[in-house]
């Protein structure tokens, strides 16, 4: 390489050491073309060092101290500031020039770490809401739905409570196939809904507006099968996000935030379709009609027909749903 051109011709004084037994001797440096000449006060040449090849042994120290070859014993001592600067300026710049061992190996590495992370985008979130989901204990999932309820309640006001609606509702949501807790809540729902924990909403209009409690009954059902189709832990942890998620599985809570801003949503996502078979199993392994709850969802009969004519219960003996004096008492659960 050349040297750089605002450094052509430097001169400086030195000492230079031949070898380790030889004596300093002052010297002349001149900060030539590739190479530092080392001249006697004569101004004769004593040797000549590429720069290519100058190695510093006192990184950073004063005077510094340079040498062409480690192992050789031949060293350099400088005090010339400026002379200093050229030097490491050339030694930088071929440094910066030398093809580094090992850097294909880290370009390598850096490229199948960004594939790694380039899967792990797509890959990683669902296959850790799958792990985490997998290992929530039922007790834990229970509070996770509590906590989830408490937030919803903000909105639609606390759950309908009345003592004796209450148990005739843990009698109706007891006597259908699946378990889990059932709450009548005065708004802030469509319909119904269901959150982790085998917990099941019913807005208060299921309740009130029907002759008896089939419809009810139908909703509840039609809830607990979407939560066997589709575990709601995992959808919520879509929903709130890779954070959350690893903030579950770590600590074992979900924070409020997350909770708070799903709780904001989840009224008005559309219900999870399921076919009419699924429904008309669920309604036959109950014993309860089908199409009282499909005149609910479509008053025409024409969008729900096959849950109309398939119904399970039709011309058969069936048990009561629910007794008449629970009926008039899951009625006045809001009390007013």
């Amino acid at each position: 390489m050349t040297a750089l051109k605002q450094f052509e011709r430097l001169e400086s004084p030195g000492l230079w050491r031949e070898s380790p037994q030889a004596q300093r001797r002052d010297v002349i440096l001149t900060f030539g073309d590739a190479s530092l000449v080392i001249a006697d006060s004569q101004a004769r040449p004593l040797t000549h060092w590429s720069l290519a090849a100058l190695s510093r042994l006192n990184p950073g120290a004063l005077p510094a101290l340079y040498s062409p070859d480690p192992d050789s014993g031949e060293t350099l001592e400088l005090d010339d500031a400026l002379m200093i600067e050229a030097i490491e300026t050339v030694r930088a710049a071929i440094s910066r020039a030398r093809p580094h061992r090992g850097r294909l190996r880290l370009l390598a590495l850096g490229g199948s770490l960004a594939a790694v992370l380039s899967l792990g985008l797509f890959w990683m979130p669902g296959a850790l809401v799958r792990h985490t989901a997998a290992v929530v204990p039922a007790p834990a999932r229970a509070e996770i739905g509590a906590a989830l309820l408490a937030q919803i309640t903000r909105v639609s006001g606390p759950p309908c409570r009345e003592a004796g609606g209450r148990q005739a509702l843990a009698r109706l949501s007891a006597r259908l196939p699946g378990r889990g807790r059932t709450v009548v809540l005065p708004a802030g729902i469509a319909q119904a809904a269901h959150l982790p924990g085998g917990l099941v909403l019913l807005n208060r209009a299921l309740v009130e507006d029907y002759d008896g409690p089939e419809v009810a009954a139908g909703f509840i059902l039609a809830e607990r099968a979407r939560a066997a189709e589709a575990d709601p832990l995992q959808s919520l942890l879509r929903a709130v996000g890779l954070r959350a998620t690893l903030r579950l599985l770590t600590t074992g809570a979900l924070p409020d935030s997350a909770l708070r801003a799903y709780a904001e949503e989840l009224p008005g996502a559309p219900p999870r379709p399921l076919t009419d078979e699924t429904l008309l199993a669920r309604f036959a392994e109950a014993g309860v009609p089908s199409s009282p709850y499909a005149y609910a969802l479509d008053i025409s009969g024409e969008t729900v027909l096959p849950l109309i004519e398939a119904d399970p219960m039709r011309g058969r003996t069936q048990e009561p749903v629910l007794g008449d004096g629970d009926w008039v008492r899951l009625q006045g659960i809001c009390g007013d």
